[in-house]
């Protein structure tokens, strides 16, 4: 996805303040042992993390995880409701969500089946001619090798969808892994296993599972040195690369992409190829590779993504692997992995049931207010900016006052009608359904008009986002709940999380990848040179900042990854304190609970990334996750912000303080 997707949280403008815990359980949360010119998350977040060490099942628990948890026990007393009604209509929605729940939970069933599921699909691989056996990923929902396709906006055409071909099929996901073994080892070694003991599980002898799992890890591993790197995949225009699909079958032919095409229904012309060079290391490993290991890759990727719909032996086997790279010592219980099935599956479907349940009509007429607000005040930043010409910032206001804004929950509910849930039918092969039904639905799009109405997320995700080809900015009813969201907290309190939130998405639009698209989302180069070199300067800095970040024993940030993320935190704490102070109406702050305004509005958005993170895990986001860790969200952050200095008193000697000659501003 090009859209841009951040972790925040709720707030609100013009409430009733609530005196009574006015301070909205900040200071329960503070652990003053340890001094704020220090080490200021520890300081603002060791009490919470104090109260919530690590269960097994996890392997990073924070503010945001607490309330999905709380989003999800929600979830499943209207699932379980559905779960328990024997005459809901067949083939309504009610009936999609119930059986899919029930077949998750279902374990006697599943284990009884074993690997009787994936016969067919495992004797297709199998026994499919080499010629065709490419096509076999374009027909069978589960397998993930070489590369994928899908339909999205047009990046210099946005008002149009067009299908793009990215590079894929590692079991690991990141070619890290591969390329950087020795750093690798322990994640490597499980892989193995796990791929030994899933070949097992379906009926591979010893030697003939040794050797599957040998093949898989040298394919993919030959692979992965030629992929692309997460930070070189956020250089968005290095990645448009429109070609015709004819062009690509001669120069790919082992690949035959109009014949993939024609599998899937679709009258293809052309595709925008994301990274060109990878595409003729494919075409030669297909065409060269022993017939043997090719089919062994594909078969392993095939069980590895029907593993978790499996028996309960599959299922451990697939959790292994997980563990080795999150480091949780323990799954979730079957309930949360049977629930999260039709919560994806079906989203919007369940998200109807949750937004008329959870969400009034008077919370979203208060977040539309404070996103104006907003608005405004990032409107103000734009304009007071000292490294940017007058020309450019007409044009960044322009951008501005065109965001589309989507509070809560879409206007059209998704039409599920197509999708059968039959539970007659193995569990894996109503998932393969469930795949194929949403691989048909976004193939359906290629060559119509973009619908810019459409979400990206459910209504129940604790998340938002900003998608930089429509140029909207989402909150989704998820994240707008107590204690994110509350009508009857303090405004600074508020706008230190939401508000934080709000700012941290718009600034999306306007950081290193936002800012190369227009007011309606192509990607056109709106910038005078000198603007774009000063902008760039800044970001290197910033983007230099993270990178000295030792996030574990010889590990350090990647701060071209988090670059995006990192401008957006600032940008969202900058403004949403422009924003309160204009909400004050020239009044001077409440001090509350002996605590000034500027206080709880620092130590409200510091509680949105409270949280307990194992090593493992750490390692792991340091190389896949475009935002950087909880702690360096707050303290590399705010070091950037003087009135942050002001507001407790850290001055030069402390460790929390940064020169002024050190610190860096962009929005």
């Amino acid at each position: 996805m090009i859209a841009s997707a951040a972790a925040l949280v709720g707030t609100l403008t013009g409430c009733k303040q609530r005196q009574a815990d006015a301070t909205f359980g900040l200071t329960v949360n503070l652990d003053t042992t340890v001094s704020a010119k220090a080490d200021f998350y520890d300081y603002a977040c060791g009490g919470w993390m104090k109260a919530n060490p690590l269960k097994p099942e996890y392997s990073r628990f924070g503010t945001f995880d607490e309330l999905g948890e709380n989003n999800r026990k929600q979830i499943r007393d209207l699932v379980e409701e559905l779960a328990a009604n024997e005459n809901v209509e067949q083939g309504s929605n009610a009936q999609k969500i119930r059986d899919l729940y029930r077949m998750g939970l279902d374990s006697v069933t599943l284990n009884k089946q074993g690997a009787e599921p994936l016969k067919v699909d495992l004797e297709l691989i199998r026994t499919t001619p080499r010629s065709e056996l490419l096509g076999l990923l374009a027909t069978m929902p589960g397998l993930d090798v070489f590369f994928g396709t899908g339909v999205e906006a047009d990046l210099k055409n946005s008002d149009r969808n067009v299908m793009y071909w990215s590079q894929g099929g590692l079991g690991l996901g990141n070619p890290d892994y591969y390329t950087h073994p020795d750093d690798n080892k322990s994640v490597l070694e499980a892989y193995n296993t796990c791929l030994r003991t899933l070949a097992s599980l379906a009926g591979y002898d010893e030697a003939s599972a040794t050797r599957l799992a040998k093949n898989t890890i040298a394919i993919e591993t030959e692979l992965a040195n030629k992929q692309w790197t997460n930070t070189q995949l956020r250089n968005i225009p290095a990645q448009y690369n429109p070609k015709s699909v004819a062009d690509l079958d001669t120069n790919y032919p082992a690949i035959g992409l109009s014949k993939y095409f024609k599998l899937q229904n679709l009258d293809v012309d052309s595709v925008i190829v994301g990274q060109p060079d990878y595409y003729a290391a494919v075409n030669d490993i297909f065409s060269k590779t022993d017939e043997q290991i090719l089919r062994d890759y594909f078969t392993a990727s095939y069980l590895s993504s029907a593993a978790p719909y499996l028996s309960d032996d599959f299922i451990a086997a697939n959790f292994a692997l997980s563990s080795a790279i999150s480091g949780a010592e323990q799954m979730q219980p079957r309930w949360k992995r049977a629930l999260s099935v039709p919560n994806g599956f079906l989203g919007e479907a369940l998200g109807e049931l949750y937004v008329g349940k959870y969400f009034p009509a008077s919370s979203k007429e208060r977040m539309l207010t404070l996103v104006d607000n907003l608005q405004k005040a990032l409107g103000q930043h734009i304009d007071g900016l000292t490294w940017m010409s007058d020309s450019t910032k007409a044009r960044a206001q322009e951008k501005l006052a065109a965001f589309t804004v989507k509070i809560g929950y879409p206007d059209k509910w998704r039409d599920y009608s197509a999708l059968t849930v039959d539970p007659t039918l193995p569990y894996w092969n109503n998932i393969q359904n469930a795949i194929r039904f949403n691989i048909d639905f976004n193939n359906s799009d290629y060559g119509k008009p973009v619908d810019r109405a459409r979400w990206h997320m459910s209504p129940q995700t604790v998340n938002a986002y900003y998608n930089p080809t429509t140029n909207e900015i989402c909150f989704p009813a998820g994240i707008l709940q107590p204690p994110f969201f509350d009508p009857n907290a303090d405004d600074a309190v508020n706008y230190g999380a939401i508000g934080v939130v709000i700012g941290h998405e718009m600034t999306h639009g306007f950081d290193d990848q936002g800012r190369q698209f227009d007011k309606v989302g192509n990607l056109v180069d709106w910038w005078t040179p000198a603007d774009a070199e000063a902008f760039n300067a800044l970001a290197d800095r910033l983007a230099a900042q993270f990178d000295s970040i030792e996030v574990a024993p010889g590990v350090h940030a990647n701060g071209r990854l988090t670059l995006g993320e990192n401008i957006a935190d600032q940008g969202g704490l900058r403004v949403a304190r422009t924003a309160y102070q204009n909400s004050l109406g020239g009044a001077e702050a409440p001090v509350i609970d002996g605590y000034p305004a500027d206080k709880r509005f620092y130590l409200a958005y510091a509680n949105v990334w409270a949280g307990n993170i194992r090593t493992a895990e750490i390692l792991s986001r340091t190389k896949d996750d475009p935002h950087s860790l909880g702690r360096w969200r707050v303290n590399a952050t705010l070091r950037n912000i003087a009135p942050f200095f002001e507001a407790f008193d850290i001055t030069e000697g402390d460790a929390m303080f940064l020169p002024e000659t050190e610190r860096v501003v962009i929005w």
